[in-house]
C-alpha cells in the first residue's frame, strides 16, 4: 500500500490515526513550504522522526543538554562527512559517547518536538511506503537521528503536540495589566469573593482554549482526539468508546499504564447486556460522576486497566443525532484523587455532540455528491 496526497486534502492527524489504526509499518515523507520530514513506524507506532525545520540534530541537542562535550560533537561530525548515512548520534554510539538508554530518552523528547513543529504544517506533498524501511535518496535529510526502540503511540505525540501548542498560545496571552498599567481591581474588575482574585478552573480553562478548535474539526478523528484531550487535563486516566446497540467499542485512551494500550483499547469491545452500570447511563443519557457499580463488564474493564478499583469514576455520553455515540469513562486512578469540577468538560462534550453531527451530515453530503456524479456523467459534445 501506498499513501500519496498533500496535506491541504488531508491533515497529519488524519494521516497519523490511518496509520495508527491500521497498524502500519513503514516511511512517511513529507515535502513542505517550511521543510522536509520524515516518519518511521513500526507496527503503527513511530519510531523515528526528523525535519529539515529544526536546526542541529540530535547531537546538538545532547549537547546543548551536557550529555556529550563539543569536541566529541565535531569528531562525529567529522566521521560522517565519511558515512554520509550514519547519523551523528549513532556514530556518537559507536565511539563509546553516550549509551542507548540515553540515547532514547533523547529521541523521544525530538520526536516529541518534532512532531509539534509538523503539526503546523498545512501545505505540502505526503508519500508512505508501506513496509520501505531504507531510509534512502528519497528522503532529502542530511542527519536521520535515532530509532527508539519501542515505538511511541501516534495519539500520544498528538494530544503532546496539541498540549505544547496549548501552552505557548497561554503564554503569548497579555495581561490587562501589561495593556493598560491597571490591575483587575483597578479597572473595576473586582472579584465576586472579596476582592481577592480566584485561580480559573482547570476545566474552564481548558474549555477556553479547546472550543476554538473544535469549530473547525478536520475529521471525526480529530473531535475524539480534541475530547481526549480535554479529559486528559482533568482526569488522571480515560477511555473514549463508541456506543453501538448492543456494545461499546475503543476508541482510543490517555493515561493508561499497560503495554500497547492504545492498540489495546481499539481491539475492546464491551458487550453492553453484561453492564447494568453503562446501559442506564446510556438509556437515561445522562453524566455520572460518583461510585461505580460492580457488574462483570465493569470489573472485566478495570482488570484490563490494571491497578485497584477507582473510589468514582466519570461517565459521560456523547449525543449526536439523537442517540448515544460515544461514552467517556474517566477515573483518577492509580492516584486516587478526587475527581474535580467537570462543567467545562460537559459543555465541552455537548459542543463535540453537535461537532461530531456536523462531520458526519458533511461525510454523507459528500459521498451523495460522488454517487450523483457517478450516475450523471457529464455530457460530452458530439
Amino acid at each position: 500500500m501506498s499513501l500519496v496526497g498533500r496535506l491541504e486534502d488531508l491533515a497529519l492527524s488524519d494521516i497519523f490515526q490511518i496509520l495508527s489504526i491500521g497498524k502500519k509499518t513503514g516511511t512517511l515523507v513529507i515535502n513542505g513550504a517550511s521543510g522536509n520530514a520524515m516518519i518511521v513506524f513500526r507496527n503503527g507506532l513511530v519510531v523515528r522522526v526528523e525535519t529539515t525545520q529544526l536546526e542541529g540534530t540530535l547531537g546538538h541537542d545532547l549537547l546543548k543538554s551536557g550529555t556529550i562535550k563539543e569536541s566529541m560533537l565535531q569528531m562525529a561530525l567529522e566521521v560522517k562527512k565519511k558515512l554520509p548515512t550514519t547519523s551523528a548520534a549513532e556514530i556518537l554510539f559507536d565511539l563509546g559517547a553516550v549509551n542507548s538508554d540515553t540515547l532514547e530518552k533523547a529521541s523521544k523528547k525530538r520526536i516529541e518536538k518534532v512532531v509539534y513543529h509538523l503539526l503546523l504544517w498545512h501545505e505540502g506533498d505526503f508519500q508512505f511506503e508501506l513496509d520501505d524501511l531504507e531510509l534512502k535518496d528519497s528522503i532529502q535529510i542530511e542527519d536521520l537521528g535515532w530509532e527508539v526502540s519501542k515505538g511511541i503511540s501516534p495519539e500520544y505525540l498528538l494530544m503532546e503536540g496539541a498540549r505544547i501548542h496549548d501552552e505557548s498560545a497561554q503564554h503569548e496571552f497579555v495581561s490587562n495589566e501589561e495593556l493598560t498599567g491597571e490591575t483587575a481591581e483597578e479597572g473595576g474588575w473586582e472579584s465576586d469573593w472579596g476582592g481577592h482574585t480566584v485561580a480559573e478552573r482547570k476545566d474552564i480553562s481548558a474549555l477556553k482554549s479547546l472550543t476554538q478548535e473544535l469549530r473547525f474539526p478536520n475529521s471525526a478523528s480529530e473531535i475524539t482526539l480534541l475530547i481526549l484531550r480535554f479529559a486528559s487535563d482533568i482526569f488522571q486516566r480515560g477511555v473514549l468508546f463508541m456506543a453501538g446497540e448492543n456494545e461499546m467499542a475503543g476508541l482510543g485512551q490517555f493515561g493508561l499504564e499497560i503495554e500497547r494500550a492504545d492498540e489495546k483499547i481499539r481491539e475492546t469491545a464491551l458487550p453492553l447486556k453484561d453492564s447494568p452500570f453503562f446501559t442506564r447511563i446510556i438509556n437515561e443519557v445522562q453524566s455520572y460522576k460518583g461510585p461505580m457499580e460492580k457488574d462483570k463488564i465493569t470489573e472485566m474493564m478495570i482488570k484490563e486497566f490494571g491497578g485497584s478499583w477507582p473510589s468514582e469514576v466519570g461517565v459521560f455520553p456523547i449525543i449526536a443525532e439523537g442517540r448515544v455515540a460515544a461514552m467517556l469513562y474517566c477515573d483518577n486512578m492509580p492516584a486516587g484523587e478526587p475527581i474535580a469540577e467537570t462543567e467545562g468538560l460537559e459543555i465541552f462534550i455537548s459542543q463535540a455532540g453537535l461537532a461530531l453531527e456536523k462531520s458526519l451530515l458533511q461525510r454523507r453530503l459528500q459521498e451523495m455528491q460522488k454517487s450523483m456524479e457517478n450516475k450523471n456523467p457529464p455530457l460530452t459534445p458530439l
